[in-house]
C-alpha cells in the first residue's frame, strides 16, 4: 500500500542549543524538538521524569469543594457509592478510590453498570441503590460528566454527587455537587489528558494532604505504591503519554513489576508475562484485554474483585474467570470482524464514505469497540459500529489522527439518543430508525473535515541517519525516550542505498530476518510480517529502509539489531 513518508526537518539551532545544554547527542535532540521540546528544562523533565513534577492537584477545578464534602461524609459517617465504567481505566479507578476512602474510614459500596442491561454511566439502576442504600453521597470514575438527567433526579432527592471524569464536556454545564475533569470549561489545570484513574489519583492526592505533597514524600507514600493501578489505567486507555501521564506510566510501569497486588500477580501468572521488564504493549495487548473481557462480554464484577483481592486463592480462580472470558470474547470478535468486512465490500462506497458507519444485528455491543478499532486501522477511515437491536442500537466508534469523532457525534447529535468519548475513541446510542439519516449527516461532516491524503497512511521519520551513527550510547539515549505510545511515539529513522549481505530468512509468524550493509558496517533486521517481501529483496540491487534500532539479547550477547518498519525499493525523494 502506497505511504506518505515524512521526514522531519526540524529547527537545526535548536536541536544545536538542545545537544550542547544536555550533552546528548543531536539524533536526540532532534527527537526531542520534533516532539515540540525545545528548551533544555523542557528536555530534562522529559527525558528524566520525577513525582515531584506532578501538579497540585488543588488547582483542577471543583477539588476544593469535593475534598470538602468527602471530609464532611466521614464527619457524619454517611455511607457512599462508588460508581464508575466497565473498561480497565473504571476499574483501576474504582479500585484505588475504594481502598483510600475504605482506609480513611468510609462506608462504600460500589456499582458498575452491566454494558448490555444498563449500558454506559449512571443510569435509574443508580437511584434505586441509592435509596435502598440510604446513600447521601456517590462518587463516580470515569464517567458522568453528561449524565445531566440522572445528576438532576439524585440532587432533587438530596443526594449529592461528586463527577470524576476525563472525558469531553458537552456544551452543557453539570449540575452535580462537584465536578473533577481537566476538560472542562474554565480549568485552570495545566495538564489536560489525564485518563480517569489519573483524576481519581490526584483526587486521592489532595483528600490525603491537601495538595501539598511533594515527590520526596511521595516516592515512600503509600499512595506511591498505587501507581501500579494508575499506570494500568492509563496505558489501558490510550491517552497521550507525555507530561504527567509519561510520569504515571514510567513509574508505574516500575511499580507493575514489583507489584505487592495479589490480583495483579495472579493475571501475571494466567497471562504467562515474566516480570522483568512492562512495556507499555504488555499492558496494551497482554493485561489489558484480560481485564476488559469480563466487562464486553457479561459483569465486570470479577475483574474489580480480581484488583481488591486479598487473598491468592480467591486472586488465582478469579484471574482464570477473566482469562476464560478473554477466549470467548476473542471468538466473538472474529466473528463479527468476518461479517463487517463483508459488508464492507458489499456496500462501502470508498469515494463517497468517508466515514464507515455499519450496522449488524447479531453483533455484540461488548465487542464492537476492537472490531471498529481493527477496521479503522486497516482502511484508514474513522469507523462506526452499530449493534442493531430493534428499536435502541449501540454503537462505537474509532477515529483516525486529525478527526475528533466526539465533534462529529456532537454535529449530528439530533439523531442520537445518547453519546460520549474522546477525539478518537466515542460510544453512541441510536434508534434504527435514525441509523441511515445519521450515517448521511455524519459523512456530510466529514466531507468538510477530510481530504484524500488523510486516508493515505503515513510514516513519520525523526532523522535520515547513516548507519555509521549507530552506536550502544544511542540506544541508551533512545531508551531514556521510553514508555513509548500516544503523543510519544516510537523513533523511527531513515537510511539511504542499503544492500543486502547474504540471503534473507523467514522465521515464525512471517517475520523476516535479513542482513544489511552500507559497504561499511552491516547490522541484522527484523521484518515483521514481510516474508512475502523475500523475493523482491534478494533481486533488488539497493534499497531504503525505516527502522528503529534496539538491542538484540542472545545467548549472553548484545547486538545492535534493526526492528523494520519499512523497505522502500524504488527511488525515493526527500
Amino acid at each position: 500500500m502506497r505511504k506518505i513518508i515524512k521526514i522531519a526537518q526540524p529547527d537545526k539551532i535548536a536541536i544545536d542549543n538542545l545537544s550542547k545544554e544536555l550533552g546528548i547527542s543531536r539524533i536526540l535532540a532532534q527527537i526531542l524538538v520534533n516532539r515540540k521540546i525545545e528548551s533544555a528544562s523542557e528536555a530534562e523533565r522529559f527525558l528524566r521524569p520525577k513525582l515531584d513534577h506532578l501538579h497540585n492537584p488543588l488547582q483542577l477545578k471543583g477539588m476544593r469543594r469535593a475534598v470538602s464534602r468527602v471530609k464532611q461524609a466521614l464527619d457524619k459517617k454517611e455511607k457512599v457509592l462508588v460508581c464508575g465504567d466497565y473498561d480497565v481505566d473504571g476499574l483501576t479507578s474504582m479500585a484505588l478510590l475504594l481502598f483510600h476512602l475504605q482506609e480513611l474510614g468510609l462506608h462504600c459500596i460500589s456499582y458498575i453498570p452491566h454494558r448490555l442491561k444498563d449500558g454506559y454511566g449512571l443510569n435509574r439502576t443508580v437511584i434505586d441503590i441509592a435509596k435502598k442504600e440510604n446513600i447521601s453521597l456517590i462518587i463516580t470514575v470515569d464517567c458522568g460528566i453528561s449524565d445531566f438527567f440522572i445528576i438532576e433526579q439524585l440532587q432533587k432527592q438530596g443526594i449529592d454527587v461528586i463527577v470524576t471524569d476525563h472525558h469531553e464536556a458537552r456544551e452543557r454545564q453539570s449540575n452535580a455537587f462537584a465536578v473533577i475533569d481537566p476538560k472542562q470549561d474554565n480549568c485552570p489545570y495545566p495538564y489536560k489528558e489525564l485518563a480517569g484513574v489519573g483524576v481519581v489519583f490526584k483526587f486521592i492526592q489532595a483528600l490525603l494532604d491537601g495538595g501539598t505533597l511533594r515527590g520526596e514524600t511521595l516516592a515512600t507514600d503509600r499512595l506511591a505504591q498505587d501507581l501500579d493501578l494508575v499506570a494500568l489505567g492509563t496505558i489501558a486507555d490510550m491517552v497521550a503519554l507525555n507530561g504527567e501521564n509519561r510520569i504515571i506510566a514510567k513509574e508505574g510501569l516500575k511499580r507493575l513489576v514489583d507489584s505487592s497486588r495479589l490480583g495483579i500477580n495472579a493475571l501475571f501468572e494466567v497471562s504467562r508475562v515474566k516480570k522483568r521488564k512492562i512495556e507499555p504493549e504488555t499492558v496494551s495487548y497482554i493485561l489489558a484485554p484480560r481485564l476488559n473481557a469480563s466487562g464486553r462480554i457479561g459483569s465486570a464484577e470479577s475483574s474489580l474483585k480480581l484488583l481488591l483481592s486479598q487473598d491468592n486463592v480467591e486472586a488465582a480462580q478469579l484471574a482464570n474467570e477473566v482469562n476464560l472470558c478473554n477466549q470467548r470474547r476473542k471468538k466473538i470478535e472474529e466473528r463479527i470482524l468476518k461479517e463487517a468486512e463483508a459488508q464492507i465490500e458489499r456496500e462501502i462506497n470508498f469515494k463517497e464514505d468517508y466515514i464507515m458507519v455499519i450496522a449488524g444485528s447479531n453483533w455484540h455491543p461488548g465487542v464492537i469497540g476492537i472490531v471498529a478499532s481493527k477496521l479503522m486501522q486497516r482502511f484508514l477511515r474513522p469507523t462506526i459500529i452499530i449493534s442493531e437491536s430493534e428499536t435502541l442500537c449501540k454503537g462505537s466508534a474509532r477515529s483516525i489522527k486529525n478527526f475528533s469523532i466526539f465533534e462529529a457525534l456532537l454535529f449530528c447529535e439530533e439523531y442520537l439518543e445518547d453519546f460520549g468519548g474522546h477525539i478518537r475513541a466515542a460510544g453512541l446510542v441510536i434508534f434504527r430508525e435514525n441509523i441511515a439519516k445519521f450515517r448521511e449527516k455524519i459523512n456530510c461532516f466529514a466531507k468538510n473535515k477530510l481530504s484524500w491524503q488523510d486516508f493515505i497512511p503515513s510514516l513519520e521519520i525523526d532523522s535520515q541517519i547513516e548507519l555509521s551513527d549507530l552506536d550502544e550510547r544511542l540506544i541508551e539515549e533512545l531508551d531514556e525516550l521510553m514508555p513509548y505510545g500516544a503523543a510519544n511515539p516510537k523513533p523511527l529513522f531513515y537510511t539511504a542505498n542499503l544492500k543486502l549481505v547474504g540471503s534473507a530468512l523467514v522465521l515464525r509468524r512471517d517475520t523476516l530476518k535479513f542482513w544489511v550493509s552500507d559497504g561499511k558496517r552491516t547490522f541484522a533486521a527484523l521484518g515483521f510480517g514481510m516474508a512475502p517481501l523475500k523475493e523482491k529483496l534478494s533481486e533488488s540491487n539497493s534499497f531504503d529502509l525505516i527502522y528503529y534500532p534496539q538491542i538484540d539479547e542472545w545467548q549472553g550477547n548484545q547486538n545492535i539489531i534493526l526492528e523494520v518498519k519499512e523497505i522502500i525499493f524504488t527511488p525515493f525523494e526527500i
